[in-house]
């Protein structure tokens, strides 16, 4: 299983902190480094000292890494328009020599939309314009002439479709969720990687037969990619367990059943239950971002046995 990094930069941490986190990623051996695309605290905090852009973000740690993948999980489709976000992702890819995944998704987080002038539409609007956006920059990105389309929220005519990524096609695409019907679907139709975000055993394992089952449906032959996300929390022994569930305001027993928290040996085994399931990577949510002791006992004693 591969395991990657996961970060929450809106509840507190400017570009030095995450490009030090980065970096500890690449060192430790681990498969990427992903972040949220929010901007607004969401888990109680001050969030100083303020959000930072998560694809001005990625485009600069592109060029302070050479291996890890880089992406967003997810970007909200309300958050841009599909033809500039088809533009920035490709720059990115390119300029992190073709490393880049592009986490998409219809938004849902109305505070920060508020807080920031973004239009927040009703839910069932939010799915269509993100289904629009997954044709529309999978599109621009994989014409080979000029790129036209008309739906029913956007409207593209003759574009150009540059630039081009520097993978072939386009970086992958990972749509998440826990939809029963539309996410699903979406995810047959569209995704390369399909992930399910910080749920128990039993609900991931019914979320990723409900992909399975629409991709049956669908007639889908190209592979699709299956991962979870959950918080990791991981020490030595208890009082280290216990000191790391309490810098991230976790109840460590709360922990141990939603996510990775224990022992190394106690996350290989969990990581081992998700596997069995399906589940291909990992993304552990890392929420103390200066404790990169947590990432280095990771690195040594987890890694090598997944």
């Amino acid at each position: 299983m591969l395991l990657r990094i996961f970060t929450e930069p809106q509840e507190g941490a400017n570009y030095d902190t995450l490009l030090r986190v980065a970096k500890a990623t690449e060192d430790g051996g681990f498969d990427a480094f992903f972040r949220s695309d929010h901007y607004l605290a969401i888990m109680g905090g001050s969030g100083l000292p303020g959000p930072t852009d998560a694809w001005v973000t990625l485009g600069a740690l592109a060029r302070e890494t050479s291996r890890i993948r880089l992406g967003t999980l997810v970007t909200p489709a309300t958050f841009r328009l599909p033809g500039p976000l088809a533009i920035t992702v490709a720059q990115v890819d390119e300029m992190s020599g073709g490393r880049v995944e592009l986490g998409l998704g219809t938004g849902w987080y109305d505070a920060e939309h508020t807080a920031y002038g973004i239009p927040f539409p009703p839910l069932g609007e939010r799915f269509e314009r993100f289904e629009e956006q997954l044709e529309i920059i999978t599109g621009l990105w994989r014409a080979e002439t000029t790129y036209s389309y008309t739906g029913r929220h956007y409207t593209l005519a003759d574009s150009p479709g540059l630039p081009k990524p520097m993978q072939p096609g386009g970086p992958p695409i990972l749509i998440g969720g826990f939809g029963a019907k539309r996410t699903p679907r979406l995810a047959a139709r569209w995704a390369d990687e399909y992930n399910v975000p910080f749920h128990g055993i039993e609900d991931t394992g019914a979320a990723f037969d409900r992909v399975r089952a629409a991709c049956a449906e669908v007639g889908r032959t190209k592979k699709l990619v299956y991962s979870a996300a959950q918080t990791v929390c991981c020490g030595r022994d208890d009082s280290e367990l216990k000191r790391r569930a309490d810098a991230i305001g976790n109840d460590l027993e709360t922990l141990r059943v939603s996510g990775l928290a224990g022992t190394p040996a106690e996350v290989v085994d969990k990581l081992g239950r998700l596997g069995e399931l399906g589940a291909e990577r990992a993304y552990l949510q890392v929420l103390d971002l200066s404790d990169l002791d947590h990432l280095d006992l990771i690195a040594s004693e987890v890694l090598p046995q997944v």
